[in-house]
């Protein structure tokens, strides 16, 4: 209900076309960054947010984790355990475990409470895993690979329960809905598949991307009406039956999808190489993606989805990743092919 409740607020505003939202100044990222964490000795592939503490987590090439204080940059923890190159992490939804996967076939989950040590390495994928997320409202964990397959598996047990087979090329990408009752996935096939998690089964396939997907996300349930303004679509269905996905790819675009019909329903243009990665901002206007134009832009969803912010040179290379942080700061973070983790101030 609460959910509902501030989603027809966020309509009731769109309606009645308030004079503070048409400014571009209330969430917007501003250089130069806050922080700039170095330490590691590759690229850094994925970056991600503690749920609760002024914490980020780093990814990298060279096969280590870090975990900085994003507010003081002090670093707090490296954790070594992979053998090659570390694709991704994310922490769970209490932030005590923090999961990562690699190029080595493996997964691995890191216990915060118990001196980050590794509690548990899950074996299966027959190739490099590049995505791993935690499934909210679940005990499942998600990992997708090169192997072209989308594994689920049991936190308790660390047994995987379900494969997931459709891509025919390597899955780069996978996101989960608020509910975790479904996934989308993104791969070097152009395509993009929704998955329904407890049925196993692909709902819809995407298609309109000319290149590798490399990202995606969901868009949380606060962009409802900020979807419906910008493509026209009227209010037939409620806010929680609605489900919108954003992608990003190596064609140079990013595109907005829903995940129910499969159509495409935007496409954001701006960026002049590879989408490296998308985050959209929780209160539902804002979509953040960066890019190996070195770039890092911002997209507005109540202004007819143009760019309204560049960061020209967020890195001096490739910008691999970005995350937003939750609601203990109004910070983002992005991390490059330069090895170095950015902490940018929002305002």
């Amino acid at each position: 209900m609460e959910q509902e409740t501030k989603i027809a607020a966020l309509e009731a505003e769109i309606s009645s076309g308030p004079r503070r939202t048409n400014s571009k100044a209330e969430w917007m990222p501003r250089g130069p960054p806050r922080h700039t964490l170095s330490g590691h000795r590759g690229p850094v592939t994925r970056v991600a947010f503690h749920p609760l503490f002024t914490l980020v987590a780093a990814a990298s090439e060279d096969a280590s984790i870090k975990v900085w204080d994003h507010e003081s940059g002090e670093l707090e923890r490296t954790l070594k355990g992979h053998t090659k190159a570390v694709q991704d992490l994310a922490w769970d939804a209490k932030g005590v475990l923090l999961a990562s996967c690699s190029a080595d076939l493996s997964v691995k989950l890191w216990d915060s409470n118990s001196d980050y040590q590794c509690v548990r390495t899950l074996h299966g994928h027959d190739h490099s895993v590049s995505s791993v997320l935690f499934l909210p409202n679940t005990d499942l964990l998600a990992s997708a690979s090169r192997d072209r397959t989308i594994k689920l598996w049991a936190l308790e047990t660390g047994y995987c329960v379900r494969t997931l087979a459709g891509h025919t090329d390597w899955v780069r990408r996978a996101a989960a809905s608020e509910d975790g009752k479904t996934l989308v996935t993104a791969a070097a096939d152009h395509t993009l598949r929704i998955w329904d998690v407890a049925a196993g089964a692909c709902k819809v396939e995407l298609r309109g991307h000319e290149h590798v997907v490399e990202c995606v996300a969901f868009l949380p349930e606060t962009a409802v009406p900020f979807v419906r303004e910008l493509t026209g679509i009227q209010g037939a269905t409620t806010s929680s039956q609605a489900a919108y996905v954003v992608s990003g790819s190596r064609d140079k675009t990013l595109r907005l999808w829903d995940a129910i019909t499969g159509n495409c329903l935007h496409v954001f243009t701006g960026h002049d190489n590879w989408v490296r990665d998308v985050a959209p901002h929780a209160l539902g206007r804002f979509i953040v993606s960066v890019s190996d134009d070195r770039s890092l832009r911002v997209w507005d969803l109540h202004q007819a989805g143009r760019s309204v912010k560049t960061l020209a040179d967020a890195h001096p290379h490739f910008v691999t990743t970005v995350a937003l942080a939750g609601s203990q700061a109004p910070v983002l973070a992005t991390g490059g092919v330069d090895g170095a983790v950015r902490v940018w101030d929002c305002a």
